[in-house]
């Protein structure tokens, strides 16, 4: 990716690239911060989702990724620790916005919870990586870890179009939550970027470090697009 300059940020201990930097470690704080509460708020709705899966092995594989998204949010946590900030402070910020998209994207029947995971979730977790791209090297595999969901995708995916060969009408119907979805997430994105300057600017970057042009953001946010109709795809649903 012809954009990423990551590497330009120090490898070593996160707390030592951020010394001197204070629009730098306050961006990354952000990152962290959104991940973290990202990681809680997912594995509060997932809980909750089990107890309405319609199988007992949907039962088991929804608390399964769960139990997943309390590990990333244990896991970036204790990462926030390396830069002194705790996790409460870290997620203090994101708590409106998060809460504001899970209000207005709340799904009606269990399908509706899988695709959220995929599509919602993952529109997101492909905006954090090109982020990501901008950090320490320590921060940024850390991110690629806890937004790394190969297994639950695959189970998603077989899933939803299993249950459309089973009833080919609710396919309409998660292809209009699956666009929904993703303009509540752009909503969220817009309302986090106008509250959070620090963290936009890990993208937009300084004299001292570098950053995304306009024709980069440009051709990011058509990379976003791209990925969200191929996940679209992968579950049988128009995009």
């Amino acid at each position: 990716m012809d954009e990423i300059v990551g590497s330009q940020v120090a490898a070593g201990n996160p707390a030592d690239a951020a010394a001197g930097d204070a629009d730098y470690r306050a961006g990354v704080v952000d990152l962290l911060g959104i991940l973290a509460y990202g990681g809680l708020t997912a594995f509060q709705r997932l809980s909750d989702d089990a107890a309405t899966a319609p199988t007992l092995a949907d039962q088991v594989m929804t608390a399964s990724m769960a139990v997943a998204q309390f590990r990333h949010f244990e896991s970036v946590r204790d990462h926030l620790w390396t830069f002194d900030v705790d996790v409460l402070d870290a997620m203090e910020p994101f708590h409106r916005p998060f809460d504001d998209y899970h209000k207005r994207a709340q799904a009606k029947i269990w399908l509706e919870t899988l695709v959220s995971a995929y599509v919602g979730d993952g529109f997101a977790a492909d905006f954090y990586r090109e982020i990501a791209a901008y950090v320490d090297a320590g921060t940024r595999a850390l991110v690629d870890e806890v937004l790394t969901t190969d297994r639950q995708t695959d189970y998603i995916v077989g899933r939803v179009r299993q249950a459309i060969a089973d009833e080919p009408a609710v396919g309409g119907r998660l292809a209009l939550w699956g666009r929904r979805l993703v303009g509540e997430a752009l909503t969220q994105a817009q309302q986090v970027a106008n509250e959070r300057a620090a963290l936009t600017g890990l993208l937009s970057g300084t004299v001292d470090r570098p950053g995304m042009d306009l024709a980069a953001i440009a051709r990011m946010l058509t990379r976003l697009v791209e990925n969200h109709a191929l996940r679209m795809e992968r579950l049988g649903l128009a995009s």
